[in-house]
C-alpha cells in the first residue's frame, strides 16, 4: 500500500556531504546514509581472489568496522573461560588496514553475566564506533560509553547512563558539532542523550515522550539540516522525533502507534527524511518533510508505504531511487519524490546489515553471509555479483581505501 502527497522543493542537508572518501569513520559511513565515493570496488570474490587478508576476530560482536588512516577499529564481547560464562570482556580493537595485524584489543568495562539480557542475534558489543581521527568513541549500551586514544589507552568512561535493556544494544553513537549523542531506548524510561566529546560529563538528556509498551528501540540518529535548522531526527517505539543537537528540546515528531523495536537509521535526500517504523506487523516507510514544529503526522508525510520495508536493514537513496531491502531478502526500489514502486526481488536469505552504495553499485550481506552487488538502477533489478563467504554476518560492509572490509561472526576482511 502506499499514499502520496504533494513535495516540495529539496533542503539542504549536512547528512549528504562526505567528509573524507577514503575513510569510513561511523556507522554508514560519511554523512551516515551509506554512502562511498569508490569506483571499482569487486563485485565478486573468493578464497583465490580479490581478498587480501583475512583475520581472526575473537569473541563476538556484530558493530561494523570503522576505518581512519590506515587504522580499522571495531568492538568485540569475549567471554569468560567459565561454562557457563560469568562475565563478558567488552573490548576494543584496533587493526592494521593493509595488513589485517592486530595492533591493540583491549578491554573497556566488563559485564556481569547473571542479569544479561541480550537477543539470540544480538551481540553485547554491536553498536558501532566512531572517531574524529583522534579519538576513538566506543559505546555498549548499559554498559558503558569511552573515548580513547589512538593507542587504546582510555581517555574518558562514563558507564553512569544505565537503562533496562529488553534485547541488548544496538544504536550508535554519532557526533553531533563537539557533542557524542546515542539513544538509551530500553524496556522502560527511554530516553536520547549528549555526552560532550571532551570529558563525557552529560550535555543534556531528554526523555522520550510517553509512550505504551513496548517502548524499546535499537536506532541510530540522524543529524541533518533542513531550511537553515540543524536537527537530529531520532526514531523510537511508536513516533520519530526531531531534536535541536545543542539542547535536546523536541522540534516535531510523526507518530506511527503500536511500531516498537526500531532498528534502521534514517535517510535524507530530496527534502524528504525517510523513517522505517519498525514492528509489529509489517513495518512502514515514511517519507516525512522535516521542516514542521510539534506534532506534524497529519501535515508533513509526504508518502508512506508498507510493502516489503525493512525492519532491520537502512534503505539507501541514489539520484532519484530509494532501495531497500527487507529481512526476508526481497529487495526493491521506489521513487523517492512520490513512492512510486520501480521494481522488486528476491535476494534470498535473511538481511540485517545495511545497504552500501560504491559507484553505481549496492552491496549487502545476508545473515547466512552470502554478500549480494546489484546495480543502482531503478529501470530493472540487475544481479552483478555473489560471494559466500561460510559465515554468519550481521555487520554492514564498510568501504575505504579503495577495498571492502567485511566482518562475519569470526572474522573480518579485506576485499579489493
Amino acid at each position: 500500500m502506499i499514499a502520496a502527497a504533494f513535495v516540495p522543493a529539496s533542503c539542504l542537508t549536512l547528512a549528504t556531504t562526505p567528509l573524507l572518501a577514503e575513510d569510513w569513520r561511523e556507522f554508514r559511513g560519511p554523512g551516515g546514509q551509506g554512502q562511498s565515493q569508490a569506483s571499482d570496488l569487486p563485485t565478486s570474490w573468493g578464497a583465490e581472489q580479490h581478498i587480501r587478508w583475512k583475520s581472526a576476530i575473537a569473541g563476538k560482536g556484530w558493530s561494523s568496522p570503522i576505518i581512519d588512516e590506515g587504522r580499522i577499529f571495531l568492538t568485540t564481547a569475549v567471554p569468560s573461560e567459565e561454562t557457563p560464562p560469568e562475565r563478558q570482556s567488552l573490548r576494543a580493537m584496533c587493526l592494521d588496514a593493509a595488513t589485517g595485524k592486530i595492533l591493540w584489543d583491549k578491554e573497556v568495562f566488563s559485564k556481569s553475566m547473571s542479569d544479561a539480557k541480550n537477543h539470540t542475534k544480538n551481540s553485547f558489543a554491536s553498536p558501532t564506533p566512531i572517531t574524529d581521527g583522534k579519538h576513538i568513541f566506543v559505546h555498549f549500551g548499559p554498559d558503558g560509553t569511552a573515548c580513547l586514544d589512538r593507542d587504546g589507552e582510555t581517555v574518558w568512561s562514563n558507564a553512569a547512563l544505565n537503562y533496562n535493556p529488553q534485547h541488548g544494544a544496538g544504536g550508535s553513537p554519532i557526533f553531533a558539532d563537539n557533542l557524542l549523542v546515542f539513544h538509551s531506548d530500553g524496556a522502560t524510561d527511554p530516553f536520547i542523550v549528549a555526552l560532550e566529546r571532551d570529558g563525557g560529563a552529560v550535555a543534556w538528556k531528554t526523555a522520550r515522550p510517553e509512550m505504551p509498551d513496548p517502548k524499546f528501540s535499537f536506532a541510530t540518529p540522524l543529524l541533518l539540516e533542513a531550511e537553515g535548522r540543524r536537527q537530529l531526527v531520532s526514531p523510537a517505539s511508536h513516533m520519530v522525533c526531531s531534536y535541536a543537537p545543542d539542547s535536546g528540546e523536541e522540534l516535531w515528531r510523526v507518530r506511527y502507534p503500536n511500531k516498537w523495536s526500531v532498528v534502521p537509521r534514517p535517510v535524507f535526500s530530496h527534502g524528504l527524511v525517510f523513517v522505517c517504523t519498525g514492528y509489529d506487523g509489517p513495518a512502514e516507510l515514511l517519507a516525512i518533510r522535516p521542516t514542521g514544529l510539534g506534532d506534524v503526522t497529519e501535515t508533513h508525510i509526504a508518502w508512506k508505504t508498507d510493502d516489503n520495508v525493512p525492519h532491520n536493514p537502512s534503505p539507501v537513496v541514489v539520484g532519484d531511487a530509494i532501495y531497500l531491502v527487507a529481512d526476508n531478502g526481497i529487495a526493491s526500489c521506489r521513487d523517492v519524490a512520490t513512492g512510486t514502486l520501480h521494481w522488486r526481488q528476491r535476494l534470498g536469505g535473511n538481511f540485517s546489515s545495511s545497504l552500501v552504495h560504491a559507484g553505481g553499485r549496492l552491496y549487502i550481506i545476508s545473515e547466512q553471509g552470502v554478500c549480494t552487488v546489484f546495480a543502482a538502477d531503478p529501470s530493472a533489478y540487475k544481479e552483478l555479483g555473489t560471494s559466500d563467504m561460510g559465515e554468519q554476518a550481521l555487520a554492514s560492509l564498510a568501504p575505504a581505501e579503495g577495498a571492502i572490509f567485511l566482518r562475519t561472526e569470526g572474522h573480518l576482511y579485506r576485499i579489493e
